[in-house]
């Protein structure tokens, strides 16, 4: 525990350091995030959500300090709906909402921390973000690198819900969604191409017929 954590002087530093980086892109960011996660390592749960909540009221940049919530040893245990509604709010860029699944949102909906519901509610959403955040949610729960063990039933309960949805962002998570499945149950895979043929769009299709194939969702790039 950091006895004395004024966040708002760690928050200014944080914003500081980002905007004196000649050039703001991934590699960067992540090395200031990585110096701030060293920093803030012995932080309490609630010290760290706190310097969240002040950051993002403060300063936005959401995608970095979600993922200082992600690299804390402890932070991520005590996120429930509320936290979740809380900082779901804006979510309005493919960085921002994939980097809010894949770190916060998944892993808290993985370890038990939130009910299917709220991520049934997102697929429902008439915000777009939303409905791709429910599916990137599920990368979480079969992606073994992320820390998941397979869990193609949920999974496909959100396919189900968004399998003819026609939002170009909310289609390639749908095609991400299903072939991070294939790992642990491609049989159920083709089994919901098959029943939802008429709906889904070409790109999921043509993608996760290719990862059931060949291995790859592009075989003539030779990448996943």
């Amino acid at each position: 525990m950091i006895k004395e954590f004024d966040f708002k002087k760690t928050a200014k530093e944080l914003f500081d350091d980002i905007e004196k980086l000649p050039i703001k892109n991934t590699p960067n960011l992540r090395k200031v995030r990585q110096k701030y996660s060293k920093k803030l390592a012995q932080a309490t749960p609630e010290q760290i959500l706190d310097f969240v909540r002040y950051f993002i009221g403060k300063y936005d940049h959401r995608w970095i300090v979600f993922e200082i919530i992600h690299c804390h040893k402890t932070a991520i245990s005590i996120i429930g709906v509320k936290e979740l509604e809380e900082f779901g709010i804006h979510i309005n860029s493919w960085g921002a909402s994939d980097v809010f699944a894949g770190y916060i949102a998944g892993p808290a909906w993985r370890n038990g921390q939130v009910p299917d519901g709220l991520i049934m509610t997102w697929a429902g959403s008439p915000d777009f973000w939303r409905r791709r955040t429910a599916l990137v949610c599920t990368v979480a729960l079969n992606r073994r690198s992320a820390g998941g063990q397979g869990d193609v039933h949920r999974t496909l309960k959100i396919c189900h819900v968004l399998a003819a949805d026609k939002n170009d962002m909310v289609i390639k998570a749908l095609s991400w969604a299903l072939r991070e499945c294939i790992p642990h149950d491609p049989e159920s895979v083709r089994k919901f191409i098959g029943e939802h043929e008429s709906v889904l769009a070409s790109r999921v299709k043509r993608e996760v017929k290719n990862k059931l194939t060949t291995g790859v969702k592009n075989p003539r790039r030779k990448v996943d």
